[in-house]
């Protein structure tokens, strides 16, 4: 089960996407969202308004970038929950995982290398090393340029996942970010 703490004061678009693009790969009925009322997100996985740190998981951890050890195969066997922020990064990253999360709960806690990933892109990297993937043969670049306009591009400096050569996005994000007025 793949465990989704929303950290953000609303349900951004930027989040739908990204949510939307998680159920895609780990199915629907393997989602939860957790600490957001929506009734948006029930087609992509199961909804609770409360907040992770009021469940007990059995067997449970938490996927931090700033965690001390890296999750492999073998560790992940070990568990029937994975946890996530829910959380629109920052550059340079505020280590929010680790202050709203981990500090928080009772599971241990686990990186997928030391660089930021997008929510989408974390979820789906612990799914493949689920899988028995280790991340050492999993390929992936820093940074991602979306052209907007004649001239003009927005940077995510995020970690992304590269699936045939190609960083792999959450459908519709680049067109969002093409519509977008302000950055």
């Amino acid at each position: 089960m793949f465990v989704i703490e929303h950290l953000e004061p609303k349900l951004f678009k930027w989040c739908l996407f990204e949510y939307s693009h998680i159920s895609s790969f780990v199915g629907r009925k393997n989602l939860l969202f957790t600490n957001i009322k929506s009734s948006v997100l029930k087609k992509f996985g199961r909804v609770e308004q409360k907040s992770v740190k009021q469940f007990r998981f059995d067997k449970a951890c938490i996927l931090d970038p700033e965690a001390k050890q890296t999750l492999t195969p073998d560790i992940a066997k070990k568990f029937n929950y994975f946890i996530f922020g829910g959380i629109l990064g920052d550059d340079p990253p505020k280590e929010r995982t680790k202050t709203e999360l981990t500090k928080f709960l009772p599971y241990p806690a686990f990186n997928l290398g030391r660089a930021q990933m997008s929510t989408d892109t974390a979820v789906i990297v612990t799914k493949m090393i689920v899988d028995g993937k280790k991340l050492s043969d999993i390929k992936f670049q820093q940074g991602v340029c979306i052209p907007i306009a004649k001239g003009e591009e927005v940077h995510l400096p995020y970690k992304y996942l590269l699936v045939k050569g190609k960083p792999l996005l959450a459908p519709g994000i680049a067109g969002m970010l093409k519509k977008q007025k302000t950055f």
